[in-house]
């Protein structure tokens, strides 16, 4: 093949490219021979080192027409830009290249050959060209591209391979090797290999770099052992962005909202600067907490740091925001985006749909469609639950057959949950069954467990027992299915069917998880607890209780339960006439609904309660959920 046949994809206008030519051969004809080529490699280290593969490459192609031969020092440079191009053929016709000029024996040429293989995903290719490198001959640097293009492709097994016999070749292992190698462990089925891993890198001193200290930090978190991610942040004496990044998603990703707002406070004091990923984490711990103060500087900080047009941090504002019950803002940032992705459209109508504006969540979806935005799977979950905590029977349906007819999509589980919990809530036990029945897929614990909930509302006891005992044999230990048929005993006053879910709960040593919940005050999240008696203010906060508790019939066991406790602390602190937000961790219960809207009818506040199924928004005694919830 001709060397000067090379043809490279580019975007560029007809006339642009001619430009770049005319430039280009006017700089280089004047040189000749081994200068020549030195000239053309300095300009392609410089293209690729900046990143500008596009523009190598066509600088290669320049190089080649004006008659300079490439040599062993072009190729790393040129090798490196073709595999950005993610253009296989364009990979292979530059290994013709390094073939036809006999370049293929130099080591730096075979490693970059190795590395482009990999990122082009032909993992076989870069094997070959290792195992024809005499073993003796291989360096580190070309065990190295392997392993991480073994790692990337097939997990961390054939990396673990090629490290053990550099180990039995006597080959340096260095830190390259150790962060292609730890990226690979991503379950935490692979925890014990890679405590080994970092047992033995703490053993030849190469933990002390901080990017295998990262590495093996966003480890833990992703093989679930947050507790050992945390006691090596705690050790690494001097930490960079990237270490309290990888331990803020971390505790993000875990929903320890409380220790990533802690994390960023620590990060701020110790003068350590945010980027894009850590204000991402801190917004969704905003947003699990309620925090919308914090929320709001942040958001400052980003317009502060030049982020304002990021779309990623666009999109978590508004998952913020709306979040917070604060969906007028979430709508303002929506508004200012001039190109919406999914992302944007799906966290808007997912914030419309938990606060149970149905109608609005609709009219945005079919606007997005309008728009030429193809929804997907997570989309039509948040349109399919809006439908159902608006009572938009028909409406939902009609969106789930949908899915399949026009858009190509196969409803899975969660899109049955759905529907089931829709058709229930309608009290359209029988469709609802049906439809159980009919499933193309096994229904999973979500499906049986939204028509127990359907059931709750209706209080069928006899549909919510076969609920039950079809849910606990897929998820025998998930101890909200045990409370809510208890729930749906109690509020039918059978005694009977509560003493033997109690017995049964007591056998499998199952405690039902403590009610809690969050307000946040003056830029301070405070936690209660059911029953709870230790925040500073206990005496007065279980005064004001008594005031409002006189007022109706309550149920002792009702009493002390974490969403009074948190609304009469803020009765306490709130200025007059403020909305109160109280995120709770459970369902609220029918006794402390009604006495929200009780509250709210002898106050002038309005009071929003965000509970495990949706927001409720109470104003002058009633509730935006009708009871419905």
């Amino acid at each position: 093949m001709s060397l000067n046949r090379l043809r490279v994809p580019v975007s560029r206008t007809k006339t642009m490219i001619l430009q770049q030519r005319s430039k280009i051969t006017t700089r280089y004809a004047a040189g000749h021979g081994c200068a020549r080529s030195g000239r053309w490699n300095e300009e392609l280290r410089e293209l690729s080192k900046q990143g500008q593969y596009r523009e190598a490459l066509m600088l290669y192609r320049e190089m080649l027409w004006s008659g300079t031969s490439p040599n062993a020092f072009t190729f790393p440079f040129i090798l490196k830009s073709s595999s950005a191009s993610a253009n296989p053929v364009l990979g292979t016709l530059i290994h013709c290249h390094v073939i036809k000029l006999g370049c293929q024996s130099e080591p730096f040429v075979q490693t970059a050959l190795i590395s482009t293989y990999c990122r082009l995903f032909s993992v076989v290719d870069a094997s070959t060209i290792f195992d024809e490198i005499p073993e003796l001959a291989r360096s580190t640097v070309c065990y190295n591209a392997l392993i991480s293009g073994l790692v990337q492709k097939d997990g961390p097994k054939g990396g673990m391979l090629l490290v053990r016999k550099m180990i039995v070749n006597e080959v340096p292992v260095n830190e390259v090797t150790i962060l292609g190698l730890v990226s690979g462990f991503t379950v935490p089925s692979h925890l014990i290999l890679g405590m080994t891993f970092h047992s033995w890198s703490l053993k030849y001193g190469l933990s002390c770099f901080l990017a295998v200290a990262n590495c093996f930090l966003s480890m833990y978190v992703r093989c679930g052992s947050l507790m050992l991610a945390n006691r090596l942040f705690d050790e690494i004496p001097i930490k960079g962005l990237i270490t309290w990044n990888a331990m803020i998603s971390g505790c993000s990703q875990y929903g320890l909202g409380t220790e990533v707002l802690d994390l960023y406070h620590n990060m701020k004091s110790l003068g350590v600067c945010p980027d894009e990923v850590t204000l991402v984490g801190v917004l969704s711990s905003c947003a699990n907490l309620g925090a919308q103060s914090i929320g709001r500087e942040v958001e400052k900080k980003i317009e502060d740091l030049g982020f304002g047009s990021n779309p990623f941090l666009k999109n978590s504002l508004i998952s913020m925001y709306a979040r917070c019950g604060n969906l007028k803002r979430a709508q303002s940032i929506f508004d200012s985006m001039q190109e919406k992705n999914l992302v944007s459209w799906t966290a808007m109508i997912g914030g419309y749909g938990m606060h149970g504006h149905g109608e609005i969540a609709i009219d945005l979806f079919n606007k997005m469609i309008a728009s030429k935005i193809r929804p997907d799977g997570t989309v039509f979950v948040c349109v399919l639950t809006a439908c159902s905590h608006a009572g938009l029977t028909e409406k939902g349906l009609e969106y789930f057959n949908s899915m399949e007819k026009i858009y190509n999509l196969i409803p899975a589980s969660e899109h049955y949950s759905c529907i089931v919990d829709l058709l229930g809530r309608a009290g359209r036990f029988r469709d609802a069954l049906k439809l159980i029945q009919s499933m193309p897929i096994p229904p999973d614990g979500s499906i049986w467990g939204a028509l127990l909930s359907a059931c709750k509302i209706h209080k069928n006891v006899s549909l919510a027992e076969l609920s039950f005992k079809n849910v606990i044999e897929i998820e025998p230990t998930n101890i909200g299915y045990y409370v809510l048929i208890s729930n749906i005993y109690s509020e039918t006053g059978n005694k009977e069917g509560m003493k033997r879910i109690r017995v049964m709960m007591h056998k499998r040593g199952l405690r039902k998880d403590p009610g809690y919940s969050y307000i946040e005050c003056k830029e301070k999240i405070h936690l209660f607890v059911a029953g709870d008696r230790s925040h500073p203010q206990t005496k007065d906060i279980y005064a004001k209780l008594e005031t409002f508790e006189a007022l109706m019939s309550t149920k002792p066991s009702a009493a002390a339960h974490s969403e009074r406790l948190a609304i009469a602390f803020a009765l306490l602190n709130a200025e007059a006439n403020a909305e109160i937000l109280v995120i709770k961790n459970l369902r609220t219960c029918e006794d402390c609904h009604t006495f929200v809207k009780v509250v709210s009818e002898v106050t002038n506040h309005r009071f929003v309660v965000r509970d495990a199924t949706r927001f409720h928004h109470f104003s002058r005694g009633t509730c935006s959920c009708h009871d419905y919830w």
